[in-house]
Order: C-alpha cells, then sequence, then structure tokens
C-alpha cells in the first residue's frame, strides 16, 4: 500500500506526496482520463503584470528553462509512466504553451498516441504585455489524446453541444484566467481555472470515472472530479501545494460551499443548471481505493 498525503472521507480525492514517475511505477491500475499541466520550463526571469503591479513571472525550479533534448527526454519519460496506466480506451489532455506544447505532441506520437484535437483556449481576460514590442499573450493550448489508435474513446458530443447554446462546440474556448473565488486557500503560480477542468471532465469521462494528474499542483483536477462525481488520484511533490490541495477539497466537504461553487459554474454555463443538487447529493457516496 502506497502513503497517501491525503484521503478525502469518502476516498474519491487521493493526494501521494513523490515523483510522478517513480510513484506510478510502485502500482498497477488503469484510469479512465489523465489531465497533465507538466512544466512549461519559461521561468527564465521575464516579468508579467497581475492585478495592476510588475510582478516576476518565475515559478521555482522545476519551471527553468532547459535544452530542447532535456526537455524532450522529461517529456517522453512522464508521457510512458503514464501511458502504462491508462485504460484502452482512456485519453488525456495536457496543456502548455509555445515553450513547451510541441515537445509533448511529439512525443505524443513517438508512443502511438491518437491525437484528437489541439484546443485554443483563449483568455478572456489575459495580462497586459508589459514590453509592448510583441501581442499580447493571451493564449494556452491543451492537446486532447487517447492512448490507442483503434480503441474509440468517451466523448460527450450531446452535452458539449447543449452547453455551447445547441451549437456544435469547436476547438476554440473562450474562458476567462482564474478567478479570486478560486484562490480562497493560497495561490499557485500555474493553476487553472475550474471552469477548464470542469469541461475536460464532463467531455470525455462518466460519473465514477478514475482520474490522474501527475503534476496535480492545487489539485484543480482534483477538485473539479469531486465536484463531478469522479475519483481522483493527484501526484505533487512540492509539501506546500499539496498543504494547499488538501485545504482546498476539504472546503467543498461543506454542502454550503459544495452548491455556491457548483451554482457559480452553472452560472457561467460549466455545468447545466439541473444537475447541482442531484451531483451535490451523491457526494457523499462512498469508494474503494485501489492501490
Amino acid at each position: 500500500m502506497i502513503p497517501s498525503y491525503f484521503k478525502s472521507s469518502n476516498n474519491d480525492f487521493t493526494l501521494i506526496k513523490g515523483d510522478c514517475v517513480k510513484t506510478l511505477s510502485e502500482f498497477k491500475f488503469g484510469f479512465d482520463m489523465v489531465f497533465a499541466d507538466p512544466p512549461y520550463f519559461l521561468s527564465g526571469g521575464g516579468i508579467s503584470c497581475q492585478s495592476g503591479k510588475v510582478v516576476c513571472v518565475n515559478k521555482g525550479n522545476w519551471d527553468k528553462p532547459t535544452t530542447l533534448e532535456e526537455m524532450d527526454a522529461f517529456n517522453l519519460r512522464w508521457l510512458i509512466s503514464v501511458r502504462d496506466h491508462m485504460k484502452e480506451n482512456a485519453t488525456i489532455w495536457i496543456s502548455g504553451t509555445h515553450h513547451n506544447i510541441f515537445s509533448v505532441h511529439q512525443q505524443l506520437q513517438k508512443l502511438g498516441f491518437k491525437i484528437l484535437n489541439m484546443i485554443t483556449w483563449a483568455k478572456t481576460n489575459p495580462p497586459p504585455n508589459i514590453s509592448c514590442r510583441y501581442f499580447t499573450y493571451s493564449t494556452e493550448f491543451i492537446i486532447w489524446a487517447r492512448k490507442s489508435p483503434k480503441k474509440p474513446h468517451y466523448f460527450n458530443y450531446k452535452l458539449m453541444k447543449e452547453l455551447n447554446g445547441d451549437k456544435q462546440m469547436t476547438d476554440v474556448w473562450h474562458l476567462p484566467a482564474i478567478g479570486k473565488w478560486e484562490k480562497s486557500c493560497g495561490k499557485h503560480p500555474t493553476q487553472k481555472p475550474l471552469g477548464v477542468l470542469v469541461r475536460l471532465i464532463q467531455a470525455s469521462t462518466k460519473p465514477g470515472a478514475w482520474i490522474l494528474d501527475p503534476f496535480s499542483g492545487s489539485a484543480t483536477t482534483g477538485i473539479a472530479a469531486s465536484l463531478l462525481g469522479r475519483r481522483y488520484l493527484g501526484l505533487e511533490m512540492e509539501e506546500q501545494f499539496l498543504s494547499m490541495s488538501k485545504a482546498r477539497r476539504e472546503e467543498i466537504d461543506n454542502i454550503q460551499v459544495r452548491c455556491e461553487y457548483l451554482e457559480r459554474l452553472a452560472k457561467a454555463k460549466h455545468i447545466l443548471l439541473p444537475d447541482i443538487f442531484l451531483i451535490a447529493e451523491n457526494s457523499n457516496q462512498d469508494y474503494n481505493i485501489p492501490w
């Protein structure tokens, strides 16, 4: 049994402290979906603007620029490890910018994944470009791929269309960056908005599915999974982010807070309003941990 940093009271949310490659090598289990937000390798001393203030964009040693060869080797290594823990019909979502996404794409093809979409997340509230020497950076990319080229994957086309005003949802998503209400337990330098993860999870999994995040960070993937009635394993090396993740999951054990989160997501048209209380009522279901 691998020791957990934290487990929710109903076992739907587990955090393990450690390197994803090493940790995954210690057990065998197949996940229905993976979301990965690996290092972008862009913390090279640049600056940005947050809340009207100039700030350094260095996020930590784990995000320092490296050589192309080292980046490719890193991405290949963790993708091999994650692939071994995906069900045959599972899919993976990987976020990035131009700094890392092309390397990720090449390694996916090398391993035989089938690329399904390259999502362009166009942020509706990007920070301004301070230097005024380039176009403002306002997008991130999210690759969606399935493990097996021949094994059909799950896609909730009907729900995505309904959430998009009864029109086919395109691969360009106009969504805001993270809001203040999502930072109640602290700040993570690369925290993703719940709205983005809720869309990914609903699009590619059914309730009760197991979701893996090998670079868990502040566990936005896990919070979205718990709110939607899915099960989650997050792997993270940094103590401060594990502590933040634990606090975030404990926060939504409060049924009032949980419903407030769901109502916000419904208001922003990330989930359907009739689903809110059904999901909330099922949130106390107890799950077995398979590792």
